[in-house]
């Protein structure tokens, strides 16, 4: 007779039944782990839930913040541009287009030595005009508009840079950007100036995703208030040129990040992104051969100086 209960054979052929089984689960859990640990990481890595969409009312907050900031950090912020009056600025700016503001500053001493006043230079033999001017880059072009706006000035201002936008316009090679930094700053009338830095700006902010210039122009002058637009412009472009670059911003080293909503697209390690610092903010000189008083950075070379 045996000793075993019912009870007891009947756990031991559960037991041998379950260890049986026991590795067709680990097989089981072995192929589905893999899957399950995927998924886990997948969900882990994406966004919670989307970000909540920014008012019209809180992104106007967040734009006058940022040029609040913007002007503790460039209280000197000026015009690029060498220039001691209207035409200067004018002819500089026409310069300016397809090069940097350093270059035509290296270049405009010996033109205005040369043609001082719009009548000598709608006076002025081309292609003399054009070997000054050359280091600009299309230089034939600029010649034409440079000797063409001359002649306006000469011929329907009485020689004078006349203070109205849609008067400089009219001009040969003058458009809404050039006609804006005149008025700005040679007549004191605000303006708002959209150049290749401004532009990728407003659009990194999410001001406005305008491309077109003149559209852009429209959309910042309704954030801002008319008296704050000159100055704004050379803010903006100041940072544009100094930390927040086109191919590498240094987000690492910008004082108004925690407002920027593209913070990240560059490099935010801040000994990394120091070494981006361009010009006076990386100890570097400017632009300006004779820059304003209050300008804390060097004087840029001039022309073949190194």
């Amino acid at each position: 007779m045996s000793s075993s209960t019912p009870g007891t054979a009947g756990k031991k052929a559960k037991a041998a039944t379950e260890a049986e089984a026991a590795p067709r689960k680990a097989a089981t859990g072995a192929k589905s782990a893999a899957p399950r640990k995927a998924a886990t990481r997948a969900k882990s890595a994406a966004p919670s839930k989307a970000p909540k969409a920014e008012s019209h009312l809180a992104m106007v907050r967040r734009a006058r913040r940022i040029n609040r900031e913007l002007a503790e950090v460039y209280p000197y912020a000026h015009p690029e541009l060498d220039f001691r009056n209207p035409f200067e600025l004018l002819v500089a700016t026409v310069l300016s287009a397809q090069t940097t503001d350093l270059r035509v500053n290296q270049t405009t001493p010996a033109l205005f030595a040369a043609y001082p006043t719009p009548e000598d230079m709608a006076a002025a033999v081309p292609e003399e005009m054009e070997e000054i001017i050359r280091p600009t880059g299309f230089f034939r072009a600029k010649t034409k508009s440079l000797m063409g706006l001359s002649a306006a000035l000469r011929d329907e201002f009485g020689g004078e840079v006349p203070g109205r936008l849609e008067d400089l316009v009219k001009l040969p090679g003058v458009g809404r950007k050039t006609a804006n930094v005149v008025l700005g700053n040679a007549f004191g009338v605000p303006g708002i100036t959209v150049d290749t830095h401004f532009g990728r700006l407003v659009r990194r902010w999410k001001w406005t995703d305008e491309e077109d210039p003149v559209k852009v122009e429209a959309v910042v002058a309704g954030i801002f208030p008319k008296s704050e637009w000159t100055m704004l412009s050379h803010r903006v472009v100041f940072h544009g040129r100094r930390i927040c670059h086109a191919r590498k911003p240094a987000c690492g080293a910008c004082p108004i990040a925690p407002l920027c909503p593209s913070y990240g697209e560059g490099e935010t390690d801040p000994e990394k992104a120091r070494k981006l610092l361009k010009y006076e903010m990386g100890g570097y000189p400017g632009q300006r051969l004779s820059p304003p008083a209050d300008y804390p950075g060097k004087p840029a070379p001039a022309l073949g100086a190194g």
